[in-house]
């Protein structure tokens, strides 16, 4: 654990634990990892409960688990860095990169641009076939009464009915394709907000086009290793899958492995150890000392790119919201706070920074929550680690 060593500091980290352990034995959660940073380092990470309930098995700074839409923060650094390297603009239009027609048939006249898809103004929605098309089991692996649907609209498809991201885009987004139906708005690209995870994997896939690689290995290489983030990766074959934690849909009901096709948007496979790495690096870039993008780079990623009249309905109630601002791919909460949310089967998770004291949190749960109660618990660990963190950074 990377905090001072100091018995002041033990001290604060003994507290920190005993105050989110009488939260966890609540019940709410099998098992989630938290973490404190700032701009140099890590000040606090810790794992509680379990990655497995059935075989006792301890969630630790080192589980890995997939961390749904904080992905797509990984996206918008992509772009910037696809963008350094000469390989697009931001203000391209998308169909300079695609092997398919992709635009709003109410609006044929008006080319989508990437900056579009990465501040959710592309028009581009999410259909009824994002959840009923999109997800897969894992191949090869034993269910073992795991509940096979999450709910009434999100499906778990076969491991032997897999497609690749660039069908599932076509499917849903070009003219002809199968499952294109309500796949756009009835908005103009470009002006009201609209949050889509089906344009997040056609930013991805085009970078995919633009650099020649696949999204994963382009990200691997400009990311995750100048980063050392040892233990993440976008498929199971990329990761120890030893180390996987269990996902839940409530404490009582696991859930079986599975991927998308969508991968960019939410699939992203992590630990808390390697993504504080990945959130201190953030707020160097915020503050001009950034690593994996250069200065300017940084500044338009952390730019918001929309105003007032983008919006139809705005979040302000929610401090911890992406929803209010957009840079690229990175949201911003209406008080300040900037980073992201995400919500998958069995997955909850939260990265958010303070930019007026460089210290930012993270939450990775491997447990869904759909009551009050669960909500309570979840934004409570949130509020206690604020309590704690200005200590840990003195």
């Amino acid at each position: 654990m990377k905090i001072n060593s100091s018995s002041a500091s033990r001290k604060i980290s003994d507290s920190l634990d005993l105050d989110i352990n009488k939260i966890y034995q609540q019940g709410n959660f099998n098992g989630f990892s938290v973490s404190i940073v700032n701009d140099e380092t890590t000040l606090y990470q810790k794992g509680f409960g379990f990655s497995d309930i059935k075989e006792k098995k301890p969630y630790t700074i080192n589980t890995i688990q997939n961390i749904a839409s904080v992905s797509k923060t990984l996206v918008g650094i992509a772009l910037l860095k696809a963008q350094e390297l000469g390989k697009l603009n931001l203000d391209d239009p998308i169909q300079k990169y695609l092997p398919f027609k992709v635009i709003n048939p109410k609006f044929p006249e008006t080319p989508i641009t990437i900056r579009q898809l990465a501040n959710h103004t592309s028009s581009i929605l999410d259909n009824e076939f994002y959840l009923s098309k999109n997800y897969f089991l894992k191949p090869n692996q034993n269910l073992n009464g795991a509940k096979l649907n999450f709910d009434d609209e999100q499906v778990f498809n076969t491991s032997d009915s897999i497609i690749t991201m660039a069908a599932f885009l076509k499917n849903v987004l070009a003219e002809n394709g199968k499952w294109n139906k309500n796949s756009f708005s009835l908005h103009k690209p470009g002006t009201i907000y609209k949050y889509s995870n089906v344009g997040t994997a056609l930013a991805a896939f085009i970078i995919e086009q633009a650099t020649g690689q696949e999204f994963s290995t382009f990200t691997k290489e400009y990311i995750l290793k100048p980063l050392r983030m040892k233990d993440s990766g976008w498929k199971f074959e990329d990761i120890q899958f030893s180390k996987f934690s269990r996902l839940y849909e409530n404490p009582s009901t696991v859930l079986p492995y599975y991927l998308s096709a969508t991968y960019p948007d939410g699939g992203f496979i992590t630990s808390i150890n390697d993504l504080s790495k990945y959130l201190t690096e953030l707020i160097k870039g915020y503050n001009g000392k950034g690593t994996i993008l250069n200065w300017k780079s940084y500044k338009e990623y952390f730019t918001p790119q929309l105003s007032a009249t983008n919006f139809t309905e705005r979040n302000t109630q929610n401090p911890y919201s992406e929803s209010y601002n957009v840079g690229i791919f990175m949201g911003f909460g209406y008080t300040g706070y900037i980073g992201h949310t995400g919500g998958d089967p069995g997955v909850m998770s939260m990265l958010f920074f303070d930019p007026k004291n460089n210290l930012g949190r993270i939450m990775i749960f491997n447990t869904n929550f759909s009551d009050k109660k669960g909500n309570d618990a979840f934004y409570g660990i949130w509020n206690v680690l604020e309590k704690y963190q200005s200590a840990f950074s003195k």
